[in-house]
């Protein structure tokens, strides 16, 4: 599974995995992909420093990256105290009542949320960045837009490829005129924050849109078969999320999490504003359905939301209370239905991909490989 752009970044498959644990993005790039942390829960650069301590230790000597989240536009001199200032009260009343409707226990007194979106403040992100340039990072990619054009030529400097998330072809218009070296077409099926259009459509259109940059197909895969499909629309390899949330060497710290997912068909993600104030794919559960009924107050613009419902989301999580108990992921969360390592993982990506190739050569009249 090898094209152009993984030969590039030194990789043996066009595989690119993003998840929020060190000892997943290890071994994907163990296993020959580009593993990718997400930094976006580090809010202390201590804690960052150590898991990209353990991550570069850990790699095999293999290349690997940084997802932050960061907007384009800076806003001077706000807070977070500023902003949690700004959530009305009714709101605050709302979660109160939702958490003791299913009786959600409080976090323990001193104890602080262990679910918190600040990393989703620039000042926070460009800490995060002042960490991760200390090490041999060869990719950091940005979920929210392209980074501001300083990180995107700090980046160059130290010889960084830059990637950004879109999910139209507009938007990668203007990643590439900000200067991004990679873009991640993102489809509707994906998990955490989404467009509306569908990776089959999007791909190709995004791929027109930027060319020659190299472009990675997102959304809805977890198969060789759909590696395949996707090299097929013109993009140069994944990038892939989801499909490693149930992977023996990630920690969500909850074993009812973990059943809820291998239990969940692919029609069991709802796009909600729950969780963040932006649409973000996950699991449907009854406190998205809460959100969503129009009897309630309705969701919050970014970042209000996710800071109203930052103690909130720790409580459910901390005593996994199952029919409030969700996250973000997307709809291949249907063929996540046993916990394999990562490189069984890779395994099946690699024998489904020689099938489709197989496939197409027979269709095309062609002896297969």
């Amino acid at each position: 599974m090898q094209t152009e752009l993984s030969r590039k970044l030194g990789v043996e498959h066009a595989v690119f995995g993003f998840t929020p644990f060190p000892a997943v993005a290890a071994a994907i790039s163990r296993a020959g992909g580009f593993g990718v942390l997400g930094a976006v829960r580090y809010t202390a650069p201590d804690d960052l420093k150590r898991d990209l301590d353990w991550l570069d230790a850990h790699a095999g000597g293999r290349p690997y990256g940084l997802d932050v989240v960061m907007p384009a536009k800076k806003v001077e001199g706000v807070t977070e105290a500023d902003v949690e200032a700004m959530i009305p009260q009714e709101h605050r009343r709302f979660v109160r009542d939702t958490l003791a409707r299913y009786g959600v226990p409080e976090l323990a007194e001193g104890e602080a949320s262990g679910w918190r979106i600040t990393g989703w403040m620039e000042q926070v992100a460009r800490t995060q960045l002042d960490v991760a340039f200390g090490y041999p990072i060869k990719l950091l990619a940005n979920a929210l837009g392209s980074p501001p054009a300083d990180v995107v030529a700090r980046a160059h400097d130290r010889g960084v490829q830059v990637a950004a998330l879109a999910g139209s072809a507009r938007h990668a218009r203007k990643h590439r005129e900000a200067g991004i070296d990679i873009v991640v077409a993102q489809g509707y099926e994906a998990g955490g924050h989404t467009g509306e259009i569908a990776t089959m459509v999007l791909t190709p259109e995004i791929v027109d849109a930027v060319d020659p940059l190299p472009v990675l197909a997102a959304g809805g895969i977890g198969s060789g078969q759909q590696v395949a499909a996707a090299l097929t629309l013109g993009a140069q390899g994944v990038w892939l999320g989801s499909l490693w949330l149930t992977t023996t060497e990630a920690d969500l710290h909850s074993t009812a999490l973990t059943r809820k997912l291998l239990a969940a068909g692919s029609g069991d993600t709802v796009r909600s504003r729950a969780l963040t104030g932006k649409p973000a794919r996950q699991l449907r559960t009854e406190w998205t359905d809460a959100w969503d009924d129009p009897a309630g107050p309705g969701t919050l613009p970014m970042p209000l939301q996710g800071l109203l419902v930052a103690d909130a989301v720790s409580r459910i999580q901390k005593y996994e209370v199952e029919p409030l108990l969700g996250t973000p992921v997307g709809q291949i969360v249907g063929r996540m239905s046993s916990e394999r390592s990562v490189q069984a993982v890779f395994d099946d990506l690699t024998r489904g991909f020689e099938v489709a190739v197989d496939r197409i050569n027979r269709i095309a009249g062609r002896s297969g490989t």
